[in-house]
């Protein structure tokens, strides 16, 4: 299966920062959600459609290596990848890169479960993911 990606563009915010005008380490991990969140609906999976079908996607793991620094009023692009699918687990990876230099901030991964709101994992929604992914090539 070819891993297919998405890219979400916007400007770090002058609160994601710190005193020196330095991205705070804290906020690559929302950004990986924004990127897996927008990944998911640009494929037809919603959160919001997952969660009202009773179905939920908590984290198991997240790491994050940073390399460079983003800055306040920088273009940042988090690039998402679907790293694997193994029901009920997704694992997704993450590149967040400087435009227009395409400078590498940050590199990621994630690992979450599909549970229902009872918390009993569910393998059916990211079967029926695994399929949609699979027929994409």
């Amino acid at each position: 299966m070819k891993n297919p990606t998405n890219r979400v563009s916007f400007r770090v915010r002058y609160a994601e920062t710190d005193a020196m005008g330095i991205v705070h380490h804290s906020r690559y991990i929302p950004w990986m959600e924004l990127g897996r969140t927008e990944f998911l609906r640009q494929y037809g999976f919603s959160y919001r459609q997952c969660e009202e079908e009773g179905y939920l996607f908590p984290l198991l793991a997240v790491a994050c290596q940073y390399h460079a620094p983003a800055k306040y009023d920088d273009l940042v692009t988090v690039e998402t990848t679907l790293k694997a699918i193994r029901p009920p687990y997704l694992e997704f990876s993450y590149r967040i890169t400087r435009e227009p230099d395409g400078l590498l901030l940050v590199t990621g991964e994630t690992k979450q479960i599909c549970i229902t709101k009872d918390k009993k994992p569910r393998r059916e929604p990211v079967k029926k993911m695994e399929e949609f992914f699979r027929h994409l090539n």
